[in-house]
């Protein structure tokens, strides 16, 4: 025991900032600059931020809508945001709107929401090098390249880079906590694991447990708990005295959030569950190849084990490099973890997809050092270049099912920014036209897919709900008031169930905004059909996925995709008799 004591406190003595021998390297390997590499993800972090999709209604109703009350005084307001049970933290949304207001100064609001979204690629590219530089310093140049190029065509990154969710925010604090971590510098990973749990996601802190047994077991647990101790306090403390004025009583959202989601009556599993097979569908389409690589680095890393006989592999060999096995350990706890909750939802795998990207990359890392060492030892090939031949061919399939996929989803389900941006313009001159009317903009099934009141102009502009198939509970309006994040709003509850003071008749609307299906309900009618009612002023295509072809639907393809898929309209209906208006009321 005592010569174990003292080789761990001899490792630990060693100077964080002494240099690093990466594994899975050679002396001729070669990998992108840390500059060029920020600005290749950069360039595809903004064409994220123009063209991905809003992809939950989460993001509108939980985020987007909190931010813009903040913001311009008015949005819809969730239960979530009740203070009678105030599971969401307004200091996640007081972030986002700090640059906000700022390009609110020189833009208009369509713009503005654009702008946080370029802010969100901004520091998702920055997240994104620093990872690659602490895998870098651990792994070498060979997993170096794999993993900037799958974080570059990764088709979940795509989607996940600037969604404006915690679980995006974690994944991003999540790549800084690793690439510190590969780097040794612990403060650094313990900070970002902290802000990813208190502002972000709570449950990230799971990613964060491997950290913490490897400072402790180096440093012992008196080093991690002042480290976790000043991290917590730093960014829980500024973030509770917030939450509290805003709801007007002490408030730990965080602890609520979790409470809610172990302990709460109903919990998530109100809002769906879904089959064991979800994350393996779904990490497919989002990852393809690359998913099934990385649930197969630990059998990959087994194979190593046993072919190299190198005991160090199984021990914290130095204090100056993470083991292999241990870096393994935050992806399949995650997957242990969320795999096996029946509520399952895309965005609970953002924050270790770059970890599957990373995982990958180590499998192909091994696969390349294992042929080599075959090469070497049985002499079966005079040249042993050809080992680099599965990491492009790879690297190859993976850019172009990466590729196509992210063009299927904007192909596909682009059309509701699209129709709200040509609103958001007409609405801008309509205002002109009749300064003192208030217009309703209504939506029936299409509710989820609302990108938030940024997307319309003024308060003169307002989202109305018709009633539709959807039987749960639907947000309603903040009351507009210096203080309405601290009223307790009438007709919430935490259990989903339907509230029907937020409906109003079609006589109200002056728009619908509606999907045209070929089929109609009682409480889904066809709007579009109405033509004595109802005219079409703007419409953008929507894919229609019961009738297209599986495969042509999730990656597109030219020519056969289109050969192979059929669309909807996505259509902006306009009363075709104006009706009686009223003038604003006073706020």
């Amino acid at each position: 025991m005592s010569s174990a004591r003292e080789r761990r406190q001899r490792d630990a003595s060693e100077s964080p900032r002494a240099p690093v021998v990466p594994e899975l390297a050679s002396p001729d390997d070669w990998a992108p600059a840390s500059g060029s590499a920020f600005k290749l993800l950069l360039v595809v972090c903004l064409v994220a931020a123009k063209y991905s999709n809003i992809s939950d209604c989460d993001e509108t109703y939980n985020y987007w809508e909190p931010t813009h009350f903040l913001m311009y005084g008015y949005g819809f307001q969730t239960w979530e945001y009740s203070p009678v049970y105030a599971i969401r933290s307004y200091a996640y949304n007081a972030l986002h709107a700090v640059p906000g207001f700022g390009l609110d100064l020189v833009f208009d609001k369509v713009k503005v929401f654009y702008g946080i979204r370029v802010v969100l690629g901004v520091a998702c590219a920055m997240a994104e090098t620093y990872f690659y530089e602490g895998v870098l310093v651990r792994f070498g140049s060979v997993v170096g390249q794999l993993l900037l190029v799958f974080l570059l065509f990764a088709s979940g990154m795509f989607v996940s880079s600037c969604g404006y969710l915690p679980s995006s925010f974690a994944m991003l604090m999540v790549m800084v906590a690793m690439g510190a971590w590969f780097k040794r510098d612990n403060k650094i990973a313990v900070l970002a694991i902290a802000v990813a749990s208190c502002l972000g996601w709570p449950f990230a802190a799971a990613v964060g447990i491997p950290i913490a047994l490897d400072i402790m077991y180096r440093f012992g647990p008196r080093l991690f708990v002042i480290y976790a101790g000043i991290s917590g306090l730093t960014v829980l403390g500024p973030q509770v005295l917030l939450d509290s004025f805003l709801y007007h009583r002490v408030v730990v959202a965080p602890l609520n959030i979790v409470l809610y989601n172990v302990f709460g009556q109903g919990g998530p599993d109100l809002y769906g569950v879904e089959p064991f097979s979800f994350y393996f569908k779904n990490g497919f389409l989002n990852l393809n190849v690359v998913f099934v690589l990385a649930l197969l680095v630990f059998p990959m890393w087994v194979l190593r084990l046993l072919v190299l006989r190198q005991k160090d592999m199984l021990t914290w060999a130095s204090a100056r490099r993470v083991p292999f096995w241990l870096s393994l350990v935050p992806m399949y706890l995650w997957m242990a973890i969320f795999f096996t909750r029946p509520h399952k939802e895309e965005r609970f795998l953002f924050p270790i997809y770059p970890l599957i990207c990373l995982s990958a990359a180590l499998s192909l890392g091994v696969l390349q050092e294992l042929l080599t060492t075959v090469v070497v030892r049985f002499r079966w090939f005079r040249h042993g270049n050809w080992v680099i031949f599965p990491g492009i061919l790879v690297t190859i399939v993976f850019a172009f099912l990466g590729t196509t996929r992210s063009v299927a989803l904007y192909k596909g389900y682009h059309a509701p920014l699209e129709v709200y941006n040509q609103l958001y313009y007409h609405a801008v001159n309509e205002s002109e036209r009749y300064p003192s009317a208030v217009h309703y903009v209504c939506v029936g099934k299409e509710w989820y897919r609302f990108p938030s009141n940024f997307f319309l102009p003024d308060r003169r502009w307002q989202l109305r709900f018709l009633r539709s198939e959807f039987r749960g509970q639907l947000p309603q309006p903040y009351l507009q008031s210096w203080n309405g994040t601290w009223v307790i709003p009438s007709h919430m509850n935490d259990m989903n169930r339907e509230e029907t003071s937020r409906y109003i008749s079609e006589d109200q609307c002056d728009y619908i905004i509606d999907l045209d299906t070929p089929t109609e309900t009682q409480r889904e009618p066809r709007y579009s059909a109405m033509t004595s009612k109802w005219k079409v002023l703007f419409s953008a295509d929507f894919l229609d996925a019961q009738r297209s072809n599986a495969l042509f639907r999730s990656f597109y393809i030219p020519y056969y995709s289109e050969a192979e898929t059929k669309f909807l309209s996505y259509n902006v209906l306009q009363r075709v008799k104006r009706r009686k208006r009223a003038p604003p009321k006073a706020s």
